[in-house]
């Protein structure tokens, strides 16, 4: 199956770099931006060079007002230290939602927010990634956050079976997976979600959803299911590569568990 791409893309637009902008006049856009971190600001704060606070990411808007795009904690610093101007690269022209995709095209190389806070940033910027894994969270009345029964913890790994595999297999691990194991937090267990999402998505063979629920369902509930991979994953995996992936060992026993007693639509195991 090809592998579904997604990319950050902006139009083109003017670029003023090196202006001297006051600091009051620096706004934030909650909805574009990662969460500030007060803790990091004092810190940075605390061991300030003046001369290497560097240049910060803006987007004038329309109306003349200024949102910081990129350096948010450089401006908290400014504030904290009393400077009164900050130097930035000025961008003109850009939605609210081009602002949040400037600024993940800005953090994909340097400070990388946390993975919550890009999927936030990247639902404002309406990135397809982003919003086609929605769409299937809410379908399955789900929400990422703080691992609960109602909501994922393990952000990457469920955009990871989006981005390799699309929102339908996404769609399919997550019915899958309650099906066995009911509405539990251990339920959206990430590597549990990503070993079902692989084994969904290299094999069309496994087309049957319900009967893979049930046979998983046998094994025991979600919480054995993690500590069985863990410790498989730990000692090298199934097949002991030494590279112990857990999602690969999860895959590995799901597709054992899919072939058991099976005539047809047999996964073929290499030896």
């Amino acid at each position: 199956m090809a592998k579904t791409r997604y990319s950050y893309e902006l139009p083109e637009h003017d670029v003023d770099y090196g202006v001297k902008i006051p600091v009051e006049q620096l706004k934030i856009d909650p909805q574009a931006q990662r969460t500030l971190n007060e803790k990091r600001a004092q810190g940075i704060a605390d061991h300030l060079v003046p001369e290497a606070l560097g240049t910060i990411v803006v987007s004038q808007r329309p109306d003349g007002s200024r949102y910081v795009v990129d350096g948010m904690h450089r401006k908290r610093v400014c504030e904290l230290k009393g400077i009164p101007t900050v130097m930035a690269e000025v961008h003109h022209g850009l939605s609210q939602a081009e602002e949040a995709i400037l600024f993940l095209i800005k953090n994909r190389e340097s400070s990388k927010p946390n993975a919550l806070d890009e999927y936030m940033v990247g639902l404002t910027a309406g990135l397809p990634l982003f919003v086609d894994t929605e769409a299937v969270l809410q379908k399955h009345d789900l929400e990422m956050g703080s691992t609960s029964k109602n909501t994922i913890g393990a952000v990457a790994g469920v955009l990871r079976i989006t981005e390799t595999y699309g929102p339908e297999i996404l769609d399919r691990a997550l019915t899958i997976a309650e099906g066995a194991w009911g509405r539990t937090a251990a339920t959206w267990d990430g590597m549990l979600l990503g070993g079902i999402g692989m084994l969904l998505g290299k094999h069309e063979m496994v087309d049957d959803d319900h009967a893979l629920a049930m046979k998983i369902a046998k094994k025991g509930p979600a919480e054995r299911w993690v500590g069985l991979v863990q410790s498989i994953a730990s000692g090298g995996g199934l097949h002991h590569t030494g590279t112990g992936s857990r999602v690969t060992t999860c895959y590995q026993l799901l597709l054992r568990e899919w072939n058991k007693g099976r005539r047809t639509n047999r996964v073929p195991v290499p030896a």
